[in-house]
């Protein structure tokens, strides 16, 4: 265990060009990594500088620090997450807490010291600092080289009021907006890759994600539902989803294939997933639909299909991957972390009573004639009665986060679903 108190800093980018409501951001995404830290080794999570400081218990170990560091990456609003030290501002304190945070970023060839003092009452200056523990550093790591221009490393020295903190191991994170700042959205999620994507970069825009998943069940088994619960739960970790609703949904799919041409079935399907989404979205105060859908990949996603689809329903509908490949989209399933959920086999809705040749120019009066024998609106009833509601840990199911006397951030009001 490290005689110092260990910390990371977490830093953010766009937060920092908000105007008048920046500070709206910072305490929505401080409250967001408290809330998401309960059961890490953390003491203490606070503003600093423009940062969020995280302070972690005294016996915590660098795999205990580290295992947080790597949750917070993930965390939307974070652009970088510094690992290093707190100690007193006396200078042999401070040099070997700065030699710790160095010997904790290898490997590393080359580094510079980056000295800021916010506080005149600590009588020596930046520059000073620089020189200072940068010396000390060099006897240290005789066999490292000083870089002024792009090292390897950079060793931070910040001497604020009471403490020094000193760090220089530092990772990328994923960026955009703290989850719970842009409003509600409703995304259509099954198992397959691409949706669970979709559903990720809209909660790195700030959105707070819904789900609602379409099982083939009765006609299928359950095992799509059951790899949705674990794509949630990876979703989870860093607050990317709210809550997820179930519909059964094959047997509305088999009235639909034996009332409708079969070359227009994945039409209609989805025009009624779309009107279930839509109408959950409304029950919930979401302002958008989300879907997984990437511009030509199968045959439900050429424009003219895409524009029958849209027809249904009044609700604007974002489909963050319509330009993404699929090697693009894989690569950040992999990123996530859902992509080895997503490539086992489940029979679901997207795959029950296919045509062997699906319409890839669909036309929206034929479409809708092709529809008006289908009882929707009862259908729609029905399935908005049998709807099976999955909830998980998101701190934007708070609607608004304030400050208590202290500048402790604490959530107002009571979950956001309904």
């Amino acid at each position: 265990m490290s005689q110092f108190q260990r910390i990371s800093l977490v830093h953010y980018h766009e937060l920092g060009l908000k105007g008048h409501n920046r500070t709206a951001f910072e305490k929505r995404l401080m409250y967001n990594v408290r809330t998401l830290l309960e059961d890490a080794p953390v003491e203490k999570v606070t503003r600093i500088s423009g940062r969020v400081l995280v302070m972690y218990a005294p016996d915590a170990d660098a795999d205990e620090v580290f295992e947080t560091v790597d949750l917070l990456t993930r965390v939307p609003g974070v652009a970088r997450v510094s690992c290093g030290f707190v100690c007193d501002r006396e200078l042999d304190t401070m040099y070997r807490a700065a030699d710790l945070a160095l010997r904790e970023a290898e490997p590393f060839s080359t580094w510079k010291v980056v000295a800021r003092r916010s506080h005149t009452d600590f009588p020596i200056d930046s520059m000073e600092m620089n020189q200072l523990v940068g010396a000390y550093l060099c006897e240290r790591h005789p066999d490292k080289k000083v870089l002024m221009k792009h090292p390897d490393v950079e060793v931070h020295v910040e001497v604020v009021q009471g403490h020094s903190y000193l760090y220089a191991h530092s990772v990328p994170g994923v960026g955009g907006l703290p989850v719970g700042t842009a409003g509600k959205v409703v995304c259509l999620l099954s198992s397959g890759i691409d949706s669970p994507v979709a559903m990720w970069r809209m909660a790195r825009r700030g959105a707070t994600c819904i789900g609602v998943h379409f099982s083939g069940r009765p006609q299928t088994a359950s095992t799509s539902e059951y790899l949705v619960d674990d794509i949630a739960h990876v979703l989870e970790r860093f607050g990317g989803i709210a809550r997820v609703y179930v519909v059964p949904f094959g047997n509305y799919q088999r009235e639909i294939a034996g009332s409708v041409p079969p070359a227009l079935r994945i039409i209609i399907y989805r025009r009624l997933m779309m009107r279930i989404a839509e109408r959950i979205a409304r029950k919930v105060g979401a302002k958008a639909l989300v879907t997984g859908e990437s511009l030509g990949q199968v045959a439900s996603q050429t424009l003219d299909n895409l524009a029958a689809t849209n027809a249904s329903v009044d609700m604007q509908i974002f489909r963050p991957l319509i330009g993404s490949d699929k090697v693009e989209i894989i690569a950040d399933a992999q990123k996530l972390g859902t992509f080895d959920i997503s490539s086992t086999p489940a029979a679901d809705c997207c795959t029950l009573f296919m045509p062997r040749s699906p319409e890839t120019h669909a036309k929206i009066p034929e479409v809708e004639a092709a529809e008006a024998t289908l009882p929707i609106e009862r259908w729609m009833d029905e399935i908005m009665d049998s709807l099976e509601l999955h909830e998980y840990r998101c701190p934007s199911s708070y609607k608004s986060v304030k400050c208590d006397e202290k500048g402790d951030v604490r959530a107002d009001d009571a979950a956001v679903a309904q």
